[in-house]
């Protein structure tokens, strides 16, 4: 019990000097971002250690190799994050995460693990710091699938308003804006909203349609960049290239519902086996069993 206590000494000392030390260093460290009005939000507690996780971000970058920052800079493109989060802001949030897990590990360990039990609380706390530092990066990586796919449920609609716009007489800009203003809400409009904003302040029309591809990362969207390009390089009318393009992805869009309705009966396999056909037993049988008891007295 003596080692255990000086243990759980050890551990409030060491959090109470951290936690002064993180109140000293608040004040001089940046506050975290405001949300943009099209940017993806960042969680609570990404933005309560954001002015450590600013601080620590250039250093944590140089951890990175070059294919792994490259890997984390898509992730957090597809994210939405591309204006206020570098891999280094990644890499720093995972450190501190791993950190805090740690020390989490360690204290509800030593409540559990006798005094000698030191190899067995070292593995707890490397097995939660390892678990708290994948936290960041999951995040990402659950905010990225999300956009993609609220991107890709909207493009159909957003191409059926561009393609009438652009039949009725205006340019391929005009017919976006009117799509960016009166399009469904979404990523996808924030998008077109970044994209002619880049437009307005001297990129051409096809560089900025280039880089809206590269921040969604679909494959839809790269497609229609490349066919809009394609257009604009031979002189072809845009209407019928936008119309194949909506037709296209909302054929895509159909297929995607029956290859999900296709896969319910596999997906409803485990919780029929697992929950549905024993309390059926369990309802059938017991009458069964009490009367052979019965019978058997």
């Amino acid at each position: 019990m003596k080692g255990l206590s000086m243990l759980w000494l050890a551990v409030i000392m060491a959090a109470t000097f951290a936690a002064s030390a993180a109140v000293l260093a608040h004040s001089s460290l940046p506050a975290p971002p405001g949300d943009e009005p099209h940017t993806t939000p960042l969680p609570p507690i990404w933005r309560l250690f954001w002015p450590w996780t600013h601080g620590l971000a250039r250093w944590a970058e140089t951890l990175l190799t070059w294919r792994a920052r490259q890997r984390v800079l898509r992730q957090v493109l597809r994210a939405g994050l591309s204006r206020r989060v570098t891999p280094g802001h990644v890499v720093a949030a995972q450190l501190l995460a791993a950190l805090a897990g740690g020390l989490a590990g360690i204290g509800s360990a030593a409540t559990v693990l006798s005094p000698g039990q030191w190899r067995l609380l070292a593995a707890c706390a490397c097995a939660a710091a390892v678990a708290a530092a994948w936290l960041p990066r999951g995040w990402l990586a659950m905010t990225g699938r999300r956009r993609l796919l609220q991107i890709g449920k909207s493009l159909p609609f957003v191409l059926d308003m561009t393609t009438l716009c652009v039949e009725a007489g205006l340019n391929l800009q005009g017919a976006l804006q009117q799509a960016a203003q009166f399009g469904p809400a979404g990523p996808l409009r924030d998008e077109l909203t970044h994209a002619l904003a880049d437009m307005r302040t001297g990129a051409t029309r096809l560089e900025a349609m280039r880089a809206m591809a590269q921040r969604a990362d679909l494959p839809a969207v790269r497609a229609l960049v490349a066919a809009l390009a394609q257009a604009d390089a031979m002189g072809m009318s845009l209407g019928p290239v936008l119309r194949a393009q909506a037709e296209q992805r909302r054929h895509e869009r159909f297929q995607r519902a029956e290859r999900l309705a296709l896969l319910a009966p596999v997906k409803m396999l485990f919780p029929l086996l697992a929950c549905i056909f024993p309390c059926t037993f369990i309802v059938l049988g017991f009458p069964l069993a009490v009367q052979l008891l019965q019978a058997l007295q």
